[in-house]
């Protein structure tokens, strides 16, 4: 029976704890019913600021795109006419505005968004300040570990910008000379004469030599004999000149007319001629070599002979001045074969038969 009433007494709820449950229940929902508006509000205004981030990015991104597509439309308008040749070609102007035009995208992109991440955050009344403190912390740490990657991007932004070079253009980096097949950021590659392809960190680029922009210049230099009458050979070197520039494709390729310089050396039995001509960027080799051709049929067709040897040192067989005779060497005594040197050489005869030597 004690036992009963026990566990009756235990099995009624105490006044106490249900005060208490009661009390905390009521706090609660006044928590609830005090912040509420403040949750959303914090709500709308991060709803509201990740939709303008993601408008604004889409909007400057997609602004972006259009402006490179209608660089990359003007610059096919003029390519294959020598105004085209004149500036730049579509291939180079189309992997400038997209160096270009991703650069740009990616900037608008990381400032958009971190300032939203930082607006977000200062919403949710988080404290900044350390985590500013450990970005700049990081920030310094990475610049100078990777200080050289750091070199290679900008100077490659700045390489994009100014237009140093691009696509197909002929360029001397110092490091390494070739025609330009990419251009990156970080890396350009080159195709050098021998095919082979070099790979140039931009940030190793201490200076630029573009032979492809602007104009080129064609050279060429005509040896004949002293005693030709120069005159006569001015006026066949501009007749072939004017005949050139009137041809297919030379006519495009040749901007102004082929000039005669006049006298680029005198020696006692030659003179050189030296002749020059404006050409497209990139084509003074294919104009020198038709220059050239045309000039040497010229002459010959006038019965002027082109004489001379070449004047690269490395491709003359003797030195000039040099005596023929110094390679021969000097007369041998053992080339005798009855002087003395030639029998104190010769073999000792063999001993007859019945001949005994020694002593008699």
């Amino acid at each position: 029976m004690f036992r009963s009433a026990a566990l009756a007494a235990d099995a009624t709820p105490r006044p106490g704890s249900l005060d208490e449950a009661q009390r905390t229940a009521g706090d609660a929902a006044g928590w609830v019913e005090e912040n509420w508006s403040i949750w959303l509000s914090n709500s709308l205004r991060i709803i509201l600021i990740v939709v303008i981030a993601v408008a604004m990015r889409s909007l400057i991104r997609r602004a972006i795109t259009k402006l490179i597509e209608r660089m990359n439309r003007t610059a096919q308008a003029v390519d294959g006419t020598a105004l085209g040749s004149l500036l730049v070609n579509a291939e180079r102007r189309r992997q400038r505005s997209e160096a270009i035009g991703s650069v740009l995208r990616s900037i608008a992109s990381f400032l958009i968004m971190g300032t939203a991440a930082l607006t977000v955050l200062s919403v949710l009344k988080i404290n900044l300040a350390p985590l500013l403190a450990s970005a700049g912390v990081a920030g310094v740490a990475i610049g100078f570990g990777a200080r050289n990657l750091v070199t290679d991007f900008l100077s490659g932004v700045f390489m994009i910008l100014e237009d140093q070079y691009g696509v197909g253009d002929e360029v001397d980096a110092g490091v390494a000379k070739g025609t330009v097949i990419e251009v990156g950021l970080r890396v350009t590659k080159l195709r050098g004469g021998d095919g082979e392809i070099w790979y140039v960190r931009n940030g190793e680029v201490k200076r630029i030599g573009n032979l492809s922009q602007g104009w080129a210049t064609a050279g060429v230099d005509v040896q004949v004999r002293s005693d030709e009458d120069l005159d006569r050979v001015r006026t066949v070197i501009e007749r072939t000149g004017e005949e050139m520039q009137k041809d297919e494709p030379w006519n495009e390729r040749l901007w102004e007319p082929v000039e005669v310089l006049g006298l680029n050396a005198v020696y006692l039995d030659s003179v050189v001629v030296r002749v020059s001509a404006k050409t497209v960027p990139g084509k003074a080799l294919s104009v020198e070599r038709e220059l050239r051709w045309r000039i040497k049929r010229a002459l010959d067709a006038e019965g002027i002979p082109v004489v001379g040897q070449p004047q690269e040192p490395e491709l003359r067989t003797t030195p000039p001045g040099a005596d023929p005779a110094a390679a021969v060497s000097a007369p041998s005594a053992m080339a005798n074969p009855t002087s003395p040197q030639s029998l104190a050489t010769a073999p000792i005869p063999p001993v007859p038969p019945g001949v005994t030597l020694g002593k008699p």
